[in-house]
């Protein structure tokens, strides 16, 4: 039996699920297809014994992409936001210290005189980037100091991407770095000039930056996009191969055979426009057959493991107040969670009455045989790292332990050349497609923006 679509997307997480939805919404007709029994990828919301959880991402930074998606799907009104100013800690001498925001951190002892002339030094002085890549470790020692790298950058870099400084690639995963120092020769003179040149779109909602989800999880994101594509999203269906089709001149003819496995036997899927939203280990399987050296720079990029792990606490049990979103950890406090969101503080419905949702996480690129523990094990883990710190007195009564053995890519050294030489190779399929996590930002609101771009771009090449 054979299918044939406009465009088929092999991947339901949410930049294929995102990407789906606006080739559908401009006219394209679109497939999505998706090996595992649920879409959403790691975006997963459970509610067990009265907590609310979730599975992977916490929440969201909004944009105008997500918005505009909320709105359309109806679910605007089930968002919730954050308190802004709700205060971020970060874990210094064994103290929760908050983190001054804004021109406040100049001034504030947190950071210690070196890397507050530093930074003067930056805005007053002139530099210029170095031409090979450098990690973001050699780049903040390079132009502030050891004591940012550790106190700050370091733990702001296991919040998003749960990598190490020391091999991520400044100019990959904080781009806005580079064109800043390269622009103007100075980093923060540079990163207010770019944030003034990149004004959100026109009538695109004017509200101060924070936190997202939704009243009952991010999942529900991930369920009104399926449920508007109805039979449009295949779940449990797995792609195998791809054969490319000749379709010699013709713009609006099928170009690629693609083989599926399901349940109800074999099938072969034939479209115009082939879209793969999946994780570059399965990326580098299918286009193999196209062409064999899609294999080597996609196999490159390392994905890091994190262990999800969510306790609950009555709240007379813990000793410190929770008025903020959570705390991150240095490195060198010895201790082995990442950080800890404290769910219950930023949205409501998150915990029971009384009692207070904690979720934190283990493991990353700087200690990856942490999410080998058992769950028993993460969970004794967890409690003896938060014990001391927020001056907890009992045992939780209620603990949730997820694991990812592949949770986030990174943006490693070299990780810019990798995603050229993929590009150079896509270039050769006429019709071919990346939407996923490691091309441009892991962050749920970046896949979203970039999904979008993406199925613009197939609209404006199917009008031409």
């Amino acid at each position: 039996m054979s299918t044939q679509v406009q465009a088929l997307v092999i991947g339901a997480g949410i930049s294929g699920l995102a990407a789906a939805y606006a080739l559908q919404k401009s006219g394209i007709e679109t497939l999505v297809v998706e090996a595992t029994a649920r879409p959403g990828g790691v975006i997963q919301t459970a509610r067990r014994e009265g907590f609310l959880l979730e599975y992977g991402p916490q929440s969201f930074s909004g944009n105008a992409a997500i918005s505009r998606i909320c709105k359309d799907l109806g679910i605007e009104g089930e968002l919730l936001r954050a308190d802004p100013k709700a205060p971020r800690h970060i874990l210094i001498d064994g103290k929760l210290c908050a983190v001054p925001m804004g021109p406040g951190l100049l001034t504030s002892p947190f950071l210690g005189g070196g890397t507050r002339s530093a930074m003067l030094r930056d805005v007053l002085g002139k530099s210029t980037p170095p031409e090979n890549d450098e990690s973001l470790a050699g780049f903040v020692r390079r132009k502030f100091s050891s004591t940012l790298l550790d106190r700050l950058i370091g733990p702001f870099v296991s919040g998003i991407y749960a990598g190490d400084p020391e091999k991520l690639s400044a100019r990959a995963a904080f781009p806005i770095l580079h064109e800043a120092e390269a622009a103007t020769g100075s980093v923060l003179r540079g990163v207010l000039k770019l944030r003034k040149t990149r004004k959100a779109p026109s009538g695109a909602p004017k509200e101060k930056p924070t936190l997202q989800t939704f009243r009952e999880g991010n999942e529900t994101l991930i369920l009104a996009i399926a449920a508007w594509l109805e039979e449009r999203l295949r779940i449990s269906v797995e792609a195998v191969g791809i054969e490319p089709l000749d379709c010699g001149h013709e713009a609006k003819a099928p170009r690629f055979r693609v083989a599926v496995r399901s349940a109800t036997g074999n099938q072969s899927i034939e479209a115009e426009r082939l879209i793969l939203a999946v994780p570059a280990d399965v990326a580098a399987r299918l286009l193999f057959s196209l062409q064999q050296s899609f294999s080597l720079p996609l196999e490159q990029i390392e994905y890091a493991g994190v262990a999800v792990v969510s306790l609950g606490y009555p709240l007379p049990d813990i000793g410190r107040s929770l008025n903020g979103f959570g705390f991150l950890v240095p490195r060198s406090s010895e201790r082995r969670i990442l950080g800890t969101v404290w769910n219950s503080s930023l949205f409501p419905g998150r915990a029971p009455e009384g009692d207070a949702l904690l979720t934190s996480f283990v493991g990353g690129a700087t200690d990856p045989t942490a999410i080998q523990r058992s769950s028993a094990q993460l969970v004794e883990l967890v409690h003896r790292d938060l014990a001391p710190i927020l001056s907890i007195s009992k045992e939780p009564i209620f603990s949730n332990v997820k694991v990812w053995s592949s949770a986030i890519p990174q943006y490693n050294l070299g990780h810019l050349e990798r995603l050229a030489a993929i590009e150079k190779l896509r270039l050769r399929f006429p019709g071919l497609h990346l939407a996923t996590n490691y091309l441009h930002g892991p962050s749920i609101g970046a896949c979203v923006e970039q999904a979008f771009k993406l199925a613009n771009e197939i609209r404006v090449s199917f009008a031409n």
